[in-house]
């Protein structure tokens, strides 16, 4: 219990710092390099078992550091990075303010701005078909479709939100929680998947559209948030009309190259972001008759905006993967597992405790994966135990890792979302953390009506 106290002292030290506006990458690094040397000093293991030790426990801890820079700043902050440049140099060449001007046509009949957030969620939360990573669909959503939905009317911190929340409920029948999760609830993939965690996320989505509609209505008034909708009529566009299609050449590329669309070609999303701003640079060289002075000067926008990515929401990432590594190293998570395992509970109250567990280390790690993996394993013992189906106990686990870290502050997607708006992380969480709580109570109401509770 000692480690349990120590990670929600210093995870409430971190919220209270960032809440009255210290640096948000520094409190996260410093609270995540002290819960390492705290986690030492009680005879943890400070680094994963693929990292090698220096020998010494101080030194271990700053070799997580290092570790996070190499992992997250070389994988997930490359794709930040390229996207977020990616973005600049559309807004430079003029891109996104054609689509906009183009888009505002054929949505001028929708006056308001929340309708057009519940579509554009509603077409985010499709795109998590395709993209698997929370983080990196919020960072392709951000690239593209916040500009539009800024320009139309959308507030920053709604628009943030949209891009962070369409991976809260899982719509994959082939993602790998879902593969897990049928595995220990001992149903075949297709009758869980398909018939029973499918129609459970729908209702989910649905509701979760309604609530933001009339959640993010009632903060812009409450807070007199800043509405930043364009004047369509006085917006200056010198760029070609055919420009509209550059900005969305990632999403595109996204369903045909990532993938098996085009039998015998499939490209990372790393990849198809460079091709889409090689795309564009032609484009751009083409349209100003083979200038390619004018084109490589552009081109400097696109690497400015990845400095800015690196400086602005990457060592973000990489402070709240130390925070997480942290909180997991000094016990905290096992010590929550282990409540799990003495509550002597009936069937229902089970499933609530082990969802309300999920939601409360997936809050605090920021991790969606890592709550569900150690849950889990739980569930088919404790279900015997009572003579209760897994799926019922697993169901509502799967879904509530993935909605936890839709309003943990610490967890990647949020982290991105709201440094690339350039807003707090908490502005975000306070616009998914209803929609959230609708979408977990539909979960659980789901999972009641299509699940029986006992084997």
């Amino acid at each position: 219990m000692t480690e349990l106290l120590i990670g929600l002292v210093i995870t409430i030290a971190v919220g209270y710092y960032i809440v009255k506006g210290y640096n948000a990458a520094g409190v996260l690094l410093t609270a995540g390099v002290s819960l390492l040397i705290i986690a030492g000093l009680l005879g943890h293991s400070v680094l994963p078992a693929k990292v090698a030790s220096t020998g010494n426990l101080l030194t271990d801890s700053l070799e997580y550091v290092k570790y996070m820079l190499q992992n997250r700043g070389g994988g997930l902050g490359l794709q930040i990075m390229l996207l977020c440049g990616f973005a600049s140099y559309m807004t430079h060449i003029g891109a996104n303010n054609v689509v906009v001007k183009q888009f505002s046509k054929p949505l001028s009949f929708i006056k308001s701005p929340y309708a057009l957030l519940v579509a554009a969620y509603i077409v985010a939360c499709l795109m998590s078909l395709a993209v698997s990573s929370a983080t990196g669909l919020g960072v392709l959503l951000m690239a593209t479709l916040f500009p539009m939905m800024t320009a139309m009317g959308i507030s920053r911190p709604a628009a943030a939100a949209v891009c962070a929340s369409p991976a809260a409920i899982i719509l994959s029948p082939t993602s790998g929680d879902v593969v897990v999760a049928a595995e220990k609830s001992g149903l075949p993939l297709h009758v869980f998947a398909v018939e029973t965690v499918l129609p459970v996320s729908i209702c989910a989505i649905i509701v979760m559209a309604v609530a933001a509609f009339f959640w993010n209505k009632y903060l812009d008034k409450k807070d007199n948030t800043p509405m930043e909708r364009v004047d369509i009529s006085e917006m200056e566009v010198h760029a070609p009309s055919y420009y509209s299609i550059l900005p969305f050449m990632p999403i595109i590329g996204v369903f045909l190259f990532n993938g098996e669309t085009i039998p015998g070609l499939k490209l990372d999303i790393y990849t198809i972001v460079i091709v889409s701003i090689a795309l564009g640079a032609v484009v751009d060289f083409l349209s100003n008759r083979l200038n390619g002075k004018t084109t490589l000067s552009n081109l400097e926008s696109c690497y400015a905006g990845m400095g800015d990515a690196f400086k602005g929401v990457v060592m973000l990432l990489v402070a709240a993967g130390v925070f997480a590594q942290g909180l997991m190293t000094v016990g905290t998570i096992d010590n929550l597992i282990a409540l799990a395992d003495k509550a002597g509970a009936g069937g229902f109250a089970l499933m609530l405790l082990l969802t309300a567990l999920t939601v409360a280390a997936a809050i605090a790690t920021g991790s969606g994966n890592a709550p569900f993996y150690a849950f889990v394993e739980l569930a088919p013992q404790l279900a015997g135990k009572l003579g209760l189906h897994p799926a019922f106990l697993i169901i509502p686990m799967l879904q509530a890792s993935n909605l936890g870290r839709t309003i943990s502050p610490v967890s990647g997607v949020i982290v991105a979302t709201s440094g690339m708006a350039k807003i707090n992380p908490f502005d975000v969480v306070k616009r998914t953390v209803v929609p959230v709580l609708c979408g977990l109570v539909t979960v659980i109401i789901g999972t009641m009506v299509l699940v029986p509770m006992y084997a």
